[in-house]
């Protein structure tokens, strides 16, 4: 069966068609995406702007009629943190389903982290022990760490890359100065705080093996010298603390607009990489983690996976 997944994230509004079938590795048959940047469209008040919701209301329409002309058979849809915090966020809920006839379903940070834990569970298998998996979307932070396909931990922080280039280092992808070194080092000190305040959560959970995906991480491993995309899903990719710590060292000095020179790194994100990349570094030290394997799966093949397991039970 052909199942089509539209995840309407901080950064971009994507849709994901597959065709799978339990116990299948479910191969890609369609990807488009629409640049939104919903996390740069919330207003003073936290509401996410008419432009915003005009522009989700049009890349919602477009990509469900994606979804019809390519015959998918299920349309999963749902909204991250852009959405989920937006106050109000019933507002354009409601405004989509009227205007598109899709209901977008708003995901919670556990529900995120826990979907992410099921696909890269499935990805690696159960050789890899005890996982532990971190994930910077636009809006959040998820870890998850267990033994079986649902984690034991799953928890959400504020410390998306889109949110905290907006709110803490005011930069866009047209930013031609890099942040002051003053901010970054404010920056620094608002994550190791974010997580300070997880401290007892993460101080007990143990792994065996630790997993990073998303977006940001997989640019970040690139630019410390992991394999190109070209290579293939199935080549492995780590991310080493050590140079980790090299690249966001050479990031906070260049702007935005000459991070998107780097190989790797997309325009639509340049400008949130050194966020991303202070978060990633925080996390890492915190929880003594050298080396973090990168899972080509996250978020959208999860729910994917969820869905063909309840169509099976049915």
């Amino acid at each position: 069966m052909r199942l089509g997944v539209l995840d309407v994230g901080s950064n971009t509004v994507h849709l994901l068609l597959v065709d799978a079938h339990h116990g299948a590795h479910p191969w890609p048959a369609h990807s488009e995406k629409a640049v939104l940047r919903l996390a740069e469209q919330i207003g003073p008040d936290g509401a996410l702007t008419k432009a915003g919701a005009d522009a989700l209301v049009k890349a919602v329409h477009d990509a469900q009629a994606s979804a019809r002309r390519l015959r998918a058979d299920d349309l999963l849809a749902f909204a991250t943190s852009a959405v989920r915090d937006a106050t109000n966020s019933q507002d354009v809920l409601q405004r989509v389903r009227k205007e598109t006839g899709v209901r977008l379903q708003v995901l919670s940070g556990a529900d995120e982290a826990r979907a992410t834990f099921l696909a890269v569970r499935r990805w690696f298998g159960w050789s890899a022990g005890r996982l532990l998996v971190l994930d910077i979307g636009g809006g959040s932070l998820e870890i998850a760490a267990g033994i079986d396909e649902t984690p034991d931990l799953a928890m959400s922080l504020p410390l998306g890359a889109g949110r905290l280039s907006r709110e803490r280092l005011g930069v866009d992808h047209d930013t031609s100065n890099p942040p002051a070194p003053k901010t970054v080092d404010d920056l620094q000190a608002y994550v190791e705080k974010q997580l300070a305040s997880a401290g007892a959560k993460l101080s007990d959970v143990k792994w065996d093996r630790a997993v990073a995906t998303s977006k940001t991480f997989r640019t970040l491993a690139r630019l410390a010298g992991a394999a190109p995309s070209r290579q293939g899903l199935w080549e492995p990719r780590a991310l080493q603390t050590h140079g980790l710590r090299q690249v966001l060292g050479f990031i906070r000095l260049i702007p935005p607009r000459q991070v998107y020179e780097l190989e790797g790194v997309s325009a639509s994100r340049s400008h949130q990489l050194l966020a991303g990349a202070v978060v990633a570094e925080a996390v890492l030290r915190r929880m003594h983690i050298d080396a973090v394997d990168i899972c080509p799966w996250a978020l959208r093949e999860g729910v994917i996976l969820r869905r063909l397991d309840q169509l099976e039970s049915a």
